[in-house]
């Protein structure tokens, strides 16, 4: 009978242990559910929950973490930058860029680098965000803040441009009638941006990753350019790897094949590459067919020969010529063709690409 009674006190702990961890396991199931359709970052749900639950503002971060702020991000929080629901738009070998929704219903781009390659320190980070952070420009990207995770893990926050990237626009396709146009405003914004990155101070902003995915366009379809100064946050292994991924989509300048770092002159040769994609209306990594070319690699037969229609097809050199701007076209292909010369010291600088491609446009 004694023992009767202690095993039914024994089965009854145990049954509600095992209740009890069925409740538990259930919980943690359901909160995950809930986080992966709410799109929350992952490894920030936790931390997001705390801030959420305590209404700590950015200021008040927690221990081993770090918000930079900077101009138009005075207004974010930690809970909000963490918590936001966001979607996968890009991943890269470094990094993964979200689109986010903040709860005040404004998009911004979060970019989340790898902690294994970005492997600056939280003081190395926020030291080479201060000077990112203090670019301000019509032309370039704004840096919004930075966070920075008691594990390491860094996040750049952005504005969200809905427009797209000058990629996806060339990819859509030019309007004929106002190509010219769109071109000529295009690149004046375009080498505006990169200008104020190599002359604003005395120390240049050196892109290092300049290609048409890291355009944007705004809701006037100015361009701004975006990434500059992503190396400044990387190891030298990631940031090397970026280059290499440059050179397979046709931007990077040959100098590049013997030095391991990126300069103003190899801004430049990228520079002169999304001219001609412009001109061209294609990728510079479009496998070439027999009418297409290879940017910039199998141009130099077109350039030598200044087979301009067989590089850019009829409609553009016609309606040039109707409107009366061949000369136009034919100046700014040559303008093109000079950035990418293979010689770094014989390329023009952004002041006197402006200059020649204000004089190309009027």
């Amino acid at each position: 009978m004694r023992r009767a009674i202690i095993n039914a006190i024994l089965f009854t702990v145990l049954a509600v242990i095992v209740v009890l961890s069925i409740c538990y396991f259930v919980r943690c199931y359901r909160r995950c559910r809930r986080r992966r359709r709410r799109g929350v970052l992952p490894s920030h749900g936790a931390r997001a929950d705390r801030f959420q639950a305590t209404g700590s503002s950015a200021y008040g971060v927690g221990e081993g973490e770090e918000l930079l702020r900077f101009p138009g991000g005075e207004g974010l929080t930690v809970a909000a930058i963490l918590e936001a629901p966001g979607e996968v738009v890009a991943k890269s070998a470094h990094s993964t860029l979200y689109r986010a929704g903040l709860s005040a219903g404004q998009a911004v781009a979060l970019l989340r680098f790898l902690r294994p390659v970005c492997s600056a320190s939280a003081e190395e980070a926020a030291a080479a965000a201060r000077v990112l952070g203090a670019v301000q420009h019509p032309n370039l990207v704004p840096i919004r803040a930075l966070y920075v995770g008691p594990r390491g893990e860094k996040l750049l926050v952005h504005p969200f441009y809905a427009a797209g990237s000058l990629r996806r626009f060339l990819q859509e396709g030019i309007n004929d009638s106002q190509r010219w146009e769109i071109i000529c405003k295009l690149s004046i914004g375009i080498v505006k941006g990169l200008d104020h990155l190599h002359t604003r101070s005395q120390k240049p902003i050196i892109h290092g990753n300049l290609k048409t995915n890291n355009i944007m366009l705004d809701a006037d379809f100015q361009p701004r350019v975006a990434d500059f100064g992503l190396h400044l946050l990387l190891n030298p292994a990631a940031a090397q790897d970026m280059l290499e991924t440059s050179a397979v989509q046709g931007y990077k300048a040959p100098e590049l094949i013997k030095m391991r770092e990126a300069t103003r002159e190899s801004d430049v040769y990228s520079l002169g590459v999304i001219l001609l994609e412009m001109l061209a209306q294609k990728d510079a990594g479009t496998p070439p067919n027999d009418r297409d070319i290879h940017l910039p690699a199998s141009f130099k037969d077109l350039v030598l020969e200044r087979k301009i229609s067989d590089a850019f097809g009829s409609d553009l050199v016609r309606q040039s010529r109707s409107s009366g701007k061949e000369e136009s076209l034919n100046a700014f292909f040559g303008l093109a063709t000079a950035c990418c010369n293979p010689s770094p010291s014989l390329r023009p600088d952004t002041k006197r690409i402006l200059r020649r491609l204000e004089e190309i446009s009027k």
